[in-house]
């Protein structure tokens, strides 16, 4: 019989990850079916999981679509009423489930919910990709409650309350199938990297919440596809961070923002070359003209309407980096 959750793993020459972390996932989601959504491995990972997790079903994507087009052609597959999209390198925790399902159940208003993402490696520090719920400044900055760029809070606490928030992270998150596919989906351009943000973004456009639960925890390992220091994350980053504003941001602020961020970027790229080599000063330029290059079909996704209290935070950056916030 079908449940009302299905837990959606993406996988891609993931077998270590899912030998790993699936166990628990099974042990821990009694209440929910489980798919592995199969981004054309080449490693081990189908007979594996054939062989060792029988109620696991499998799902076969014709080619690797990334993250974001992956799951949009494997969850097509899936009909039950609530996704939770999981990271294959996620180690969940007992009860991780039931505190997003009532947040969902008591109110029609909250498309989707992520619970509290800490460090697998550092257990009692939050996690990079998520942490306790995130948000946005006032220039198009994402950071977290817990995180703020590469700044991790520990865990004291302090973040165990339920409250809205802008995106859930893509790592670990709760939402309703009928939201997700009313906004098409993930944007598959994006391939990986904020493709989740601009999915929330738009669900706040259309009038709906974004929550986050600090009653149920995950540990997160992270970098299992790209790491923290890979150029094409770095590139990933800036494209996609460009055209998710250009898509989401009311117009009054789209053409000073979007030129302002430019400017900025050129900054970081020499900075990311200084610091990280001359490829990551490259993937800023490259990140540039895929903006351009995506620019006529970003133009033509923007909403009928943009909410111009989109932002929690103002100059982030500045009050980060300069002043020591």
């Amino acid at each position: 019989m079908q449940k009302k959750l299905a837990i959606a793993i993406l996988n891609w020459n993931g077998r270590n990850w899912l030998e790993k972390f699936l166990p628990g996932v099974v042990q821990f989601s009694q209440n929910a079916d489980i798919f592995v959504i199969d981004n054309l491995s080449t490693d081990d990972s189908i007979e594996f999981l054939q062989k060792n997790f029988p109620t696991v079903s499998i799902i076969k994507n014709d080619k690797n679509y990334g993250f974001a087009g992956g799951y949009n052609e494997g969850l097509k597959a899936i009909p039950n009423e609530y996704y939770c999209l999981l990271n294959s390198d996620v180690e969940v925790t007992e009860n991780w489930i039931e505190p997003a399902l009532e947040l969902l159940e008591k109110d029609l208003s909250i498309s989707a919910v992520q619970p509290k993402i800490l460090s697998y490696h550092n257990r009692n520090y939050f996690e990079f990709a998520g942490a306790a719920g995130g948000l946005i400044d006032n220039l198009g900055y994402p950071y977290c409650r817990g995180r703020v760029f590469d700044d991790l809070e520990e865990d004291k606490g302090q973040h165990n309350d339920e409250t809205e928030i802008f995106w859930a992270s893509g790592c670990c998150f709760f939402i309703r199938s009928k939201d997700f596919w009313e906004q098409n989906g993930f944007d598959a351009r994006f391939f990986a990297h904020q493709e989740e943000i601009d999915l929330c973004w738009r669900l706040i456009n259309s009038g709906k919440k974004i929550y986050y639960t600090g009653k149920a925890s995950v540990y997160h390992v992270g970098g299992g596809t790209l790491n923290k220091q890979s150029a094409t994350k770095t590139f990933l980053n800036i494209r996609n961070n460009l055209s998710m504003m250009l898509k989401n941001l009311p117009f009054p602020q789209l053409i000073w923002l979007i030129f302002f961020r430019l400017c900025l970027d050129g900054v970081a790229g020499i900075y990311f070359g200084l610091k990280h080599g001359f490829p990551h000063l490259w993937a800023v330029v490259r990140a540039h003209f895929g903006f351009y290059g995506q620019l006529p079909g970003t133009w033509k996704l923007r909403q009928k309407h943009q909410k111009n209290d989109f932002y929690q935070s103002k100059w982030l950056i500045f009050r980060h980096f300069l002043g020591g916030k």
